[in-house]
């Protein structure tokens, strides 16, 4: 078993990626806003650099969304696709980032 967390950067895709995840036969994930540390330090005076990199970056985004996803192993390829799928080619610059870890013990899991 893998938790699989997937920060999508992109939060209006996510009812077309649970969409989609639900036609995999993949359920029961967890979903999290959350603001990244670049965007809660931007404008700080304290941070003065950080304000001038958003506004060189334009990146109008101020959430993202957190996406918890307790999955058999042999489910995470088929996620991993759908993440690209939906939210785009994760090597690229702001479409997110997903990883996983492994787990050791679970009580309560409905797969």
């Amino acid at each position: 078993m893998k938790l699989m967390f997937y920060v999508m950067n992109k939060p209006e895709h996510l009812d077309k990626f649970l969409k989609e995840l639900s036609k995999q036969n993949i359920k029961g994930a967890t979903i999290v806003s959350s603001t990244g540390m670049g965007r809660s330090l931007a404008g700080r005076e304290d941070v003065p650099w950080l304000g001038s990199l958003k506004a060189i970056l334009d990146m109008p985004r101020t959430e993202s969304k957190v996406i918890m996803l307790a999955l058999p192993d042999e489910q995470v390829d088929t996620v991993y696709q759908v993440i690209e799928q939906i939210g785009g080619d994760l090597s690229l610059p702001n479409t997110g980032i997903a990883f996983t870890i492994p787990i050791d013990s679970i009580k309560g899991y409905k797969g």
